[in-house]
C-alpha cells in the first residue's frame, strides 16, 4: 500500500463545516434552540484541536521523556476534572478522591501493561504511542467512573428503604449496598461491551481509521485496534470497580447508617 495521505487544505475542512450549518437548519426549523450550544462546541472542538495538534507536534519532535509524562499527567487531570463536572450529584470531598484515586490507577496501571508488555514500545517515553494510546484508555475510563458514579448515587437513592431494611436485619453496609454496586459497575462498563459488539460490522473504529487512512495495512491497523480495544476495556474494568468498591462506602457514616442523597 501507499504510505502517502492526502493532505487536507484549508478550504476543504471549511467545506466539512456544512454539516453543522445543516444541524443549525435542522434545530432551527425544530425550534429546539441549541444553536447557540453548537455553534459553541464547534468553536471550541476547532480551537482544541488546532492547539493540540501543535502542542503534539513539538513534543514528538522532543526527546525529553518528562514531556511525554507531563502531557499524560494533563490528560489524567482534566479527565478527572470532567468527571466532576459531567457528575450532577453532589460530591463530597472523600468521593472526590476516590474517583481521582481510582482514575489514575486504573488508566496507568493498563496504560503501562499494554506499552510495556504489549506494544513493547522503545523508547520507552515515545510519544508517538504512548500519548495517542493514553488518550482512548483515560477518556474511555473517564466515560466508564462518571456512569459509575450516576449509577451508585442513583441506587442509593431509589433503594434506600430496601438498603435501611437490610442493614436493620444485620447485614453490612457492603452487603446492603451488593446490588446497587453490581448494577452501577455493570451499567458503567455496557457501553464498552456495546462498543465491541459493533466493531468492525457496524462501524471502524477511529484508530483503525486514521492508520488505514495514513496508509497502513488494513490487517496491521486490525491488530493494532483489537490489542487497544482490550486495553480499553480492561482499563474501564480496572477503574469503575477500584471505583464503586471504595466509592460505595462514602454513602454511610461511621455508625454504618446511610446518608442522605439530594435529588
Amino acid at each position: 500500500m501507499s504510505n502517502d495521505i492526502m493532505n487536507l487544505q484549508l478550504w476543504q475542512i471549511g467545506a466539512a463545516y456544512v454539516f453543522i450549518a445543516l444541524l443549525l437548519v435542522i434545530v432551527r426549523k425544530r425550534g429546539i434552540g441549541r444553536e447557540r450550544e453548537i455553534l459553541m462546541a464547534s468553536v471550541r472542538m476547532t480551537l482544541q484541536l488546532v492547539l493540540v495538534g501543535y502542542v503534539l507536534v513539538y513534543i514528538f519532535e522532543s526527546t525529553n521523556p518528562l514531556m511525554t509524562i507531563l502531557a499524560v499527567g494533563v490528560m489524567e487531570a482534566f479527565a478527572i476534572d470532567n468527571i466532576f463536572k459531567r457528575t450532577k450529584e453532589k460530591l463530597t470531598g472523600k468521593l472526590k478522591k476516590i474517583i481521582a484515586f481510582s482514575m489514575v490507577t486504573g488508566t496507568l496501571t493498563s496504560i503501562l501493561y499494554f506499552l510495556f508488555v504489549v506494544i513493547r514500545i522503545y523508547p520507552w517515553f515515545n510519544p508517538q504511542y504512548f500519548i495517542p494510546i493514553a488518550g482512548m484508555i483515560i477518556g474511555n475510563s473517564m466515560t466508564g467512573i462518571s456512569l459509575g458514579v450516576k449509577g451508585i448515587a442513583d441506587g442509593m437513592r431509589n433503594k434506600r428503604a430496601l438498603v435501611e431494611s437490610s442493614l436493620m436485619l444485620g447485614a453490612t453496609p457492603a452487603k446492603a449496598s451488593k446490588e446497587i454496586v453490581n448494577s452501577a459497575f455493570d451499567s458503567a462498563i455496557l457501553p464498552t461491551i456495546n462498543s465491541m459488539v459493533g466493531m468492525g460490522i457496524v462501524s471502524l473504529p477511529g484508530m483503525m481509521t486514521g492508520q488505514i487512512l495514513s496508509g497502513t495495512s488494513p490487517l496491521i491497523a486490525t491488530k493494532y485496534q483489537i490489542a487497544i480495544m482490550l486495553g480499553i476495556v480492561g482499563s474501564v474494568a480496572l477503574s469503575v470497580i477500584l471505583f464503586v468498591i471504595l466509592g460505595y462506602r462514602t454513602f454511610f457514616n461511621h455508625q454504618d447508617q446511610l446518608i442522605q442523597v439530594e435529588d
